[in-house]
């Protein structure tokens, strides 16, 4: 009896769960977030919020993004990384500057996984995000790679799909001199006594650090994260442009699900 018990509560490696190929929802949340990195304006916007989740073998998307499947060992994995930044109009800082266009940014993530618990409900990753950025304009062009290497602590309530789940993210950020020339630089025409002209050189982009609060219930998901930026160190922090090198920005969404594929497979999300 004692041998029955003792293998009842030794921990195994837990196989994946089923869950439906895709699901869909649709809600509404709140943003509250710079104009730029170092911005010294905020803004907070109600914004709407699709939900969808793909678990295809190549092609999944979640709440890490798009990703495309490329390679997958027990250890490793490399998929592809897409990232998108807001357009900046009427800001303060640059009154007289050229409009930011938005931008997309892509490129591969390596995914190494350091360490996960028996029952799956915990894991370490160190992932390794490089992006080539591009604006969003009639005639687009590259601003550059940017690079954002951290470790990904994932902690949930329960091995199965439902129950809370807590995430957390810190790194440090580099950028290429074009890339932070985009956002940082100032142009000669564009001096002025209290903003002198600057050139960005590229490099240390100075650190992130994120949490997370999320759970799915049957029929709806609600979450919600907290992010700070620190700029210090950081090699455009001499900018005019920069105005604050320490700050907070968040989020809270509330999604309804509308739809989700009868067909099953396993995942250990």
């Amino acid at each position: 009896m004692a041998l029955i018990v003792l293998a009842a509560l030794t921990p195994r490696a837990a196989r994946p769960a089923e869950q439906p190929l895709w699901e869909l929802g649709l809600g509404a949340g709140a943003l509250v977030f710079n104009d730029y990195r170092g911005a010294d304006t905020t803004h907070a916007y109600p914004v709407p919020v699709p939900y969808f989740i793909y678990r295809g073998k190549i092609l999944q998307a979640d709440r890490d993004g798009l990703r495309g499947k490329l390679f997958r060992q027990d250890r490793i994995e490399l998929n592809l990384s897409v990232n998108a930044t807001t357009p900046v109009r009427n800001n303060s800082a640059r009154a007289g500057m050229p409009d930011l266009r938005p931008t997309v940014e892509i490129g591969p993530l390596l995914n190494a996984h350091l360490w996960r618990s028996a029952d799956s409900r915990a894991r370490l990753d160190l992932r390794l995000p490089a992006r080539a950025a591009f604006t969003i304009e009639s005639h687009a062009h590259g601003i550059g790679w940017f690079y954002a290497p951290h470790l990904n602590l994932d902690l949930a309530q329960y091995a199965a799909p439902n129950g809370w789940k807590l995430g957390l993210l810190a790194g440090p950020l580099f950028a290429q001199r074009r890339y932070d020339d985009y956002f940082y630089g100032v142009a000669p025409q564009y001096a002025t006594p209290a903003r002198p002209a600057y050139a960005a050189s590229g490099g240390y982009a100075g650190t992130q650090a994120l949490v997370s609060l999320t759970r799915r219930f049957p029929e709806h998901w609600i979450g919600a994260y907290l992010r700070h930026d620190s700029l210090a160190g950081a090699a455009f922090a001499g900018s005019p442009l920069v105005r604050r090198d320490s700050y907070w920005t968040g989020g809270l969404a509330f999604v309804r699900m509308i739809g989700r594929s009868q067909r099953l497979v396993e995942s250990d999300d």
